[in-house]
């Protein structure tokens, strides 16, 4: 199957309403075989584990792939000179290595992002005007939430829609304005961003002795932790004070679950309550497993998402993370970055792949 008809298929079952066990086992299917086939250091992955395109029978099967192989190695079925877009980590130290996810065309990313976002933060809402807590597109190219958060203006926000950080900082008089004009009009406002740009407009606004009550529609989407750029907060702590501050709902702070590695995000249905509950839509698959052996812990027990994105078309469609998580029925609840025996099953799962991948 071509790459084209490949991109064509993910498009329509993107557009798609659902899709069953078997139908998303069948395209997992088609997406491994082409990987395999193309995807050389996955290839030699799958070969040492003995996971070929005939052992391989469901999408359960597909080897997982830790998310330290994308900085390691070049895990693409086109030349990296070929990609429309190449999203890179951030990274928290100078000089660290990036991991890097290369996209060909951004025309499937594009249409998971938007579709997904639409049901998940929308909410039946046509466009919202939102304020944008990280820097714009221009200023970081290789930035996948950068480009997330473009793709939000751009569909469904409206035109007075705004960034809010400069290569400066914080804009606090835009800030200010903007708050003090939704509560004055009765506009809904949303704020997104990054969770530790929240930290600093709730410390800025804190200074100030400010507090707001945004009008009914207002919500908030934060991403991506405090990484060290905030003081740290517990999860029930930050919404308590997003919700006290910006007077939002809890039930309208949506946290988004994404990385660079995947295509796709996840999303929960606020923080009324934490840890919250966090679900995809039916192009991707979640699995909780034992980092060395793949195999899924018992129902109830912690372990190591994993995570199947038909949209990872180019790279691999399978990525074990680094993240902690408990499966519940209706989708897995995040606990936090591995620790102790878990973080050593990660590292351990990734010099197995980085053996097996360099041959």
């Amino acid at each position: 199957m071509t790459q084209v008809t490949l991109i064509a298929d993910l498009l329509a079952t993107i557009a798609a309403d659902h899709s069953s066990e078997d139908a998303f086992d069948r395209q997992a299917l088609q997406l491994f075989a082409h990987q395999y086939q193309y995807n050389l250091p996955f290839q030699r992955f799958c070969q040492r584990r003995g996971q070929t395109v005939r052992t391989v029978k469901s999408w359960r099967d597909i080897p997982a792939v830790p998310i330290n192989g994308f900085k390691e190695l070049t895990l693409s079925c086109v030349s990296a000179s070929d990609a429309e877009r190449t999203f890179m980590t951030s990274g928290t130290t100078q000089g660290e290595v990036k991991g890097r996810h290369h996209h060909p065309t951004l025309s499937v990313y594009d249409a998971s992002m938007t579709t997904n976002f639409r049901h998940r933060f929308m909410r039946g809402s046509e466009r919202i005007r939102m304020g944008i807590l990280f820097p714009t597109e221009t200023l970081l190219p290789n930035s996948s939430l950068a480009h997330y958060l473009a793709l939000a203006v751009r569909d469904f926000g409206t035109p007075d829609s705004h960034y809010l950080l400069t290569p400066h900082g914080l804009d606090h008089t835009r800030l200010l304005g903007e708050l003090e004009r939704a509560e004055r009009t009765g506009e809904p406002y949303a704020l997104l961003g990054a969770s530790y740009s929240f930290v600093q407009v709730l410390d800025d606004l804190h200074r100030r002795g400010r507090s707001f009550s945004l009008p009914r529609g207002s919500r908030v989407l934060d991403t991506g932790g405090f990484k060290g750029l905030s003081r740290e907060l517990s999860l029930e702590d930050f919404y308590a004070q997003i919700s006290c501050v910006l007077g939002v709902a809890r039930g309208e702070c949506i946290n988004m679950y994404g990385m660079t590695e995947l295509s796709t995000q996840f999303y929960d249905d606020g923080n009324a309550t934490v840890p919250s509950v966090k679900s995809g839509p039916h192009w991707i698959r979640s699995r909780v497993v034992d980092p060395l052996s793949g195999r899924e812990v018992p129902p109830g027990e912690r372990g190591i998402l994993a995570h199947c994105d038909l949209a990872n078309f180019n790279s691999v469609t399978t990525i074990l993370t680094e993240d902690v998580g408990i499966a519940v029925d209706s989708g897995f609840l995040l606990l936090g970055r591995a620790q102790g025996s878990a973080a050593k099953g990660c590292s351990l799962a990734v010099e197995e792949f980085l053996q097996a991948a360099l041959g």
